[in-house]
C-alpha cells in the first residue's frame, strides 16, 4: 500500500512535527482548531449540563511546541529521555509535539493516583519505567510533584521534575531566529531526524510485563500516513477519540490528526466509563467523520448509553465515515446490534472500519474497511463476511498470478509458528508484519528484540524484517480477509479423545458472560487452564454486578456458565470463581491480563464471592460439584434456599462453610 501524499499542495515531511509550521503557515489553518478538549466534570451528572471546552489551533499548537521544546532543553539536554506523566488534556498533546520539537525522547505513561504511589500496580509500573528508560527529567503538574515529594518513595523522588504548567505559561524570546522557528519559519527545524528516537512506547502487557517499544520519528510519521491514507483522513475530517493519549492507537490519532491536517475532539477515558454515551455525544455535536474506539466500547454503550439524559439533543451520527474499531478480536453480534440500535440515530454500517495493530508497529497496520461496504436494511453491510464469529481486521493484497504483484509497503504474512513457514490461505498461523513502521526494539532487552523483530521470510523482499505479533490469525476468501483470533499466550489447549485442540480464551468469556449478563460485569471474565483442574477443562474467573439482583443465587449463575461454555463451545468448565468488582487484573487499555489471573488465583490473592469446583465427566453432566461460599451470605438470594433438586451435604463452621452439592448440570 502506497502512503504518499494524495494531496500535492502540501508535501510530506519526514517527522510529524514538522507538519505543524507548515500547517501553521497557511492562512485557512492558522487559525483552525487542531484539538479540542472537552471537560467532562460537566457532563458526568447527565446530558442537561453545559459542556465546557478549551481548543487550541495550528497556529497556537506549533507556537507552544516550539516555546515549551526552548523550555525542556534549559533542563535537559537533545537526546535525552523525558518522562511525560501529564493528565491528558491539551497540555500533554502540546508536551508531545514540544519534545519532538526539542529532540528529546518522550515516555508517555498514565500518572498514577498520587495518593496511591508506593502501593499501586499503576505505581509499579512507573517505577519500572523509571530504572528501564533512565530518564534526565520528568514532567508532571504541579499538584502531581507536590505528592510525590510528599510519598515515601526515593526513586520518583530523585528524578529531575519539571512542572507542565510552568513550560506552558512560557513565551518565546524576542531573537529573530526564535521568533522565526516559533511561527513556522522555513529553514530551521532543530527537532528529531527521521531515524532518531523520538518515543519509547509501552505495549499493553496483556501477556506479560509490559514492554518498553523504540519508535523513531521516521516509523511514527510511516505510520500514521499509512493510517491517513487507508481511511481517506484529509484537512476536512474531524475525530473524537476518548482512547488515553499516552498509549497505542490514542496517541497515534494525535500524530494523524496533525498529519491530516484534521480537527481532532478529545475526552478522557476516565470521562466514557462514567458516562458512555458522551462518546457520541461528542460526535454528534462536533459532527465527526472518523472515531478510534476499542471494541469492548459497543457493547458498554449498548448496557449504559442507549438512553439520552434529561435535555439532551438527539444524536445524529450521520456524518461518521469511520467507526474505528481496534482491540481484537471483533465480535460480528456485538457489531451488528449496535448499528441497529444507532442506526435509527444516522449511523451508517459502511462506516464500521475493523482493524488491526500492535504498539511493535507503531500502532496502525491495516484495516478491512476500503469506504465500499453496502448496508441491508437489517442494518448488516454486505462486504464484511465473518469467520468464527468474529469481523476481518484487514485486508491482504490479491495473489494474482497472471499479473505483477506491487510489493506492499506494511507486508502481512501468516505463518506457521514452529517452522517459520508461510502457511496458505485457510490455514491458521501467527501474524508477522513488515514495514517501515517497524518499531526498532525494545529497550535494553537485546534477546527478545532479536526474536520478535528480526524474523525473515523466503521470498520476500530482500533484507526485510518482520516482527513476530504473538496474534494468531488466518486469511480466508477470494479478498483475503485477515480474522485475528487472539493472542497465542492465551490459548488454552484442551485434551480430547484424539490429541488436543486450542480454544481462545475470549470464545468462553464470551459464552460465560452470555450466561448471566445481569449478574456478571461485561469484559470482566477470564478464562484459563491451571493445575487446579484437570486438561480438558478450564477456569473461569467473573467479576459480579453491583447492584445486581438478589433473586439469582450463586450457585445458579455458576451452573449457567458451566452449561453454556460446554454447550456453545464444547469445553467443561472445571473451577468458576466469582469475584468482587476490580478483581480481573486488566492493562491500562482494558486488555485482560489472564496470566496474571492464574497467578492471583494461585496465589489466593482473587477477592472472592463465591466458587465452585466441579468433578470431570464427558459431557459435562450429571457430575458432582463442591462450593465453597466464601463471603456469600445465603439470605441476600432472596430466598436463603439453594437451588432446588440439590441434595446438600454441609460441614465445617460458619465462616468456612464447604458443601457438596449434587448438581443437576
Amino acid at each position: 500500500m502506497s502512503t504518499e501524499n494524495y494531496d500535492p499542495c502540501y508535501p510530506d515531511q519526514p517527522v510529524v512535527d514538522q507538519y505543524l509550521p507548515v500547517w501553521a503557515r497557511q492562512p485557512a489553518f492558522g487559525p483552525k482548531p487542531a484539538f479540542i478538549w472537552a471537560d467532562d466534570d460537566r457532563r458526568a451528572g447527565g446530558g442537561g449540563g453545559s459542556p465546557s471546552y478549551a481548543a487550541v489551533t495550528y497556529s497556537e499548537l506549533n507556537a507552544a511546541a516550539q516555546w515549551m521544546a526552548l523550555g525542556l532543553l534549559e533542563t535537559v539536554r537533545r537526546g535525552d529521555t523525558v518522562l511525560l506523566l501529564a493528565a491528558p488534556g491539551l497540555r500533554l498533546v502540546k508536551l508531545i509535539f514540544a519534545c519532538q520539537r526539542a529532540g528529546l525522547v518522550a515516555v508517555p505513561m498514565s500518572p498514577p493516583d498520587p495518593s496511591k504511589l508506593g502501593a499501586s500496580a499503576a505505581h509499579r509500573r512507573l517505577l519500572r519505567a523509571v530504572a528501564q528508560t533512565r530518564p534526565a527529567a520528568a514532567v508532571a503538574d504541579a499538584g502531581y510533584i507536590g505528592a510525590v515529594m510528599e510519598c515515601p518513595v526515593a526513586e520518583l523522588k530523585r528524578l529531575r521534575w519539571v512542572p507542565a504548567g510552568h513550560l506552558e505559561s512560557r513565551r518565546a524570546p524576542g531573537d529573530a531566529a526564535t521568533a522565526a522557528a516559533a511561527s513556522g519559519g522555513p529553514g530551521y527545524y532543530g527537532g528529531c531526524a527521521a531515524g532518531e528516537t523520538y518515543l519509547i512506547q509501552y505495549t499493553s502487557g496483556a501477556t506479560g510485563a509490559p514492554r518498553p517499544v523504540v519508535v523513531t520519528a521516521g516509523a511514527a510519521a510511516h505510520n500514521v500516513r499509512a493510517a491517513r491514507k487507508a481511511y481517506g483522513l484529509h484537512p476536512g475530517s474531524v475525530v473524537a477519540s476518548w482512547l488515553p493519549q499516552h498509549h497505542d492507537c490514542g496517541l497515534m490519532f494525535l500524530l494523524l490528526t496533525v498529519v491530516a491536517g484534521a480537527t481532532c475532539v478529545l475526552a478522557s477515558p476516565a470521562a466514557f466509563v462514567r458516562r458512555p454515551r458522551l462518546w457520541l455525544e461528542l460526535v454528534a455535536e462536533f459532527r465527526a467523520t472518523c472515531t478510534p474506539v476499542p471494541s469492548f466500547a459497543l457493547p458498554l454503550v449498548l448496557r449504559r448509553g442507549r438512553r439520552p439524559g434529561r435535555g439532551a439533543r438527539p444524536l445524529d451520527l450521520g456524518t461518521l465515515r469511520n467507526l474505528i474499531l481496534v482491540n481484537e478480536p471483533i465480535y460480528e453480534s456485538s457489531v451488528v446490534e449496535f448499528v441497529e440500535e444507532f442506526g435509527r440515530a444516522g449511523l451508517d454500517a459502511a462506516a464500521i472500519s475493523p482493524s488491526y495493530g500492535l504498539a511493535e508497529n507503531c500502532t496502525f497496520v491495516s484495516t478491512a474497511w476500503r469506504g465500499t461496504e453496502a448496508k441491508l436494511p437489517s442494518g448488516r453491510w454486505l462486504s464484511l463476511p465473518s469467520y468464527k464469529k468474529l469481523l476481518p481486521s484487514a485486508r491482504l493484497p490479491p495473489l494474482l498470478a497472471s499479473s505483477p504483484r506491487e510489493e506492499p509497503e506494511i507486508d502481512i504474512a501468516i505463518v506457521d509458528g514452529q517452522t517459520g513457514e508461510p502457511v496458505e490461505d485457510g490455514v491458521e498461523g501467527e501474524i508477522w508484519v513488515s514495514s517501515p513502521s517497524n518499531a526498532s526494539g525494545y529497550l535494553g532487552q537485546l534477546s527478545a528484540s532479536r526474536e520478535v523483530f528480526g524474523a525473515r521470510l523466503p521470498g520476500r523482499a530482500a533484507g526485510a524484517r518482520f516482527v513476530r505479533t504473538g496474534d494468531c490469525g488466518v486469511v480466508r476468501g477470494a479478498e483475503r480477509y485477515l480474522y485475528v483470533l487472539g493472542r497465542s499466550a492465551d490459548a488454552i489447549a484442551i485434551a480430547t479423545g484424539d490429541g488436543r485442540r486450542r480454544v481462545h480464551a475470549h470464545y468462553v468469556e464470551t459464552a460465560a458472560f452470555g450466561s448471566s449478563p445481569g449478574s456478571l460485569r461485561g469484559g470482566c471474565v477470564a478464562a484459563f487452564a491451571t493445575p487446579l483442574t484437570s486438561a480438558s477443562s478450564v477456569v473461569v474467573v467473573a467479576e459480579l454486578q453491583k447492584g445486581r439482583s438478589n433473586n439469582v443465587h450463586p450457585s445458579s449463575i455458576c451452573d449457567s456458565i458451566r452449561r453454556a461454555v460446554w454447550e456453545q463451545e464444547g469445553v467443561k468448565v472445571g473451577h468458576v470463581v466469582l469475584a468482587e468488582i476490580g478483581a480481573v487484573p486488566k492493562t491500562t487499555s482494558g486488555k485482560l491480563r489472564r496470566g496474571s489471573a492464574r497467578e492471583m488465583l494461585a496465589g489466593e490473592l482473587i477477592p472472592k464471592v463465591f466458587e465452585a469446583l466441579y468433578d470431570e465427566d464427558d459431557k459435562g453432566g450429571g457430575n458432582e460439584v463442591e462450593v465453597r461460599g466464601t463471603s456469600w451470605a445465603p439470605g441476600e438470594a432472596g430466598s436463603g434456599e439453594v437451588a432446588a433438586g440439590m441434595v446438600v451435604m454441609a460441614s465445617g463452621s460458619a465462616s468456612s462453610q464447604r458443601l457438596r452439592l449434587q448438581s443437576s448440570l
